[in-house]
């Protein structure tokens, strides 16, 4: 059965509120597409993107074809049938600045059991002896940090080289996953620092600030959550998931925009805003100027 994976959140949301008490595994965030890989109740190989199961008729950029004719990944589940392989499968999105030798793999990012209820996380320092037997591919610890601070995260973006080329700067962000946490809804949930987004916030808050008395809230909302590198993801899937980009996708591109801030961000700017009063017609209308914007090119 299909198992979608979890909605990694901003490090600093009430989500993931605490999840920097204890340890800390630090792992590079690398920009690929969602995927990941299972055997179904009849011990059939199975694949998924980040919504759905996969076949090679219903495909997404090529993994599935890939990974059944992968002997490593198919041996690893025949040894392991209760365990369930999540990854990315690299193909070009946002950052384009990997190595050659890099594209068209899978990296395997967390190993989980099936459960009744949904899956367990098996931690690092065990599930990376299982891979390795098989030579499977996977994202390597960053660091490992005790009680971290935010400042000790956001020094670590810049560490990140993972498969990226030399001299082309680092790569997309960290994930911090500490596998003792449970948020204050009981959820194992992990929190995310995304580079890019690093940048922006970090350079309107050492100058004049964003949210003032001047602004409506709607518009805080697009400048504090929908980002330039937010509008990139979503317009990347599209590109990817289409083999490419026309003209006719840009009421998809809008529509998938304000459907992730809103699903993905409500509560995030519900809680920073102090639970305001939103006109959503006129947010989607806001976030449709960001996107061209940011986006000039392509309307």
């Amino acid at each position: 059965m299909f198992k979608k994976y979890q909605h990694v959140e901003r490090f600093g949301t009430t989500e993931v509120d605490g999840i920097e008490r204890g340890t800390c595994f630090v792992f590079p965030k690398i920009d690929g597409t969602n995927a990941s890989v299972w055997l179904d109740e009849s011990g059939q190989f199975s694949c998924g993107s980040r919504n759905r199961e996969l076949d090679r008729e219903n495909d997404n950029a090529g993994f599935c074809n890939s990974a059944v004719e992968n002997s490593a990944l198919v041996g690893y589940l025949l040894k392991n049938p209760t365990h369930r392989l999540y990854g990315e499968w690299l193909v070009p999105h946002s950052l384009k600045t990997y190595r050659e030798n890099a594209w068209r793999k899978f990296y395997v990012f967390d190993v989980c059991i099936d459960t009744e209820d949904g899956v367990e996380y098996i931690p690092y320092s065990e599930y990376v002896p299982l891979l390795e037997e098989f030579g499977i591919d996977y994202i390597p610890l960053l660091a490992e940090v005790a009680n971290g601070t935010r400042d000790q995260f956001y020094a670590l973006l810049e560490k990140n080289q993972f498969l990226i080329k030399d001299g082309e700067g680092a790569g997309e962000g960290i994930v911090i996953k500490n596998y003792g946490y449970k948020n204050k809804y009981g959820r194992t949930t992990w929190a995310k620092i995304v580079r890019s987004e690093f940048r922006e916030v970090h350079a309107k808050t050492m100058g004049a600030a964003v949210i003032n008395g001047g602004k409506i809230v709607e518009e805080e909302i697009v400048e504090r959550f929908c980002t330039a590198a937010f509008i990139e993801k979503e317009y990347s899937k599209i590109v990817n998931e289409e083999n490419g980009w026309s003209s006719k996708y840009i009421p998809r591109l809008l529509n998938t925009v304000f459907y992730s801030l809103v699903k993905e961000e409500c509560w995030n700017f519900v809680k920073e805003f102090k639970n305001p009063t939103i006109d959503f017609k006129l947010l989607s209308r806001i976030t449709t100027e960001a996107i061209k914007k940011t986006k000039p090119y392509i309307f």
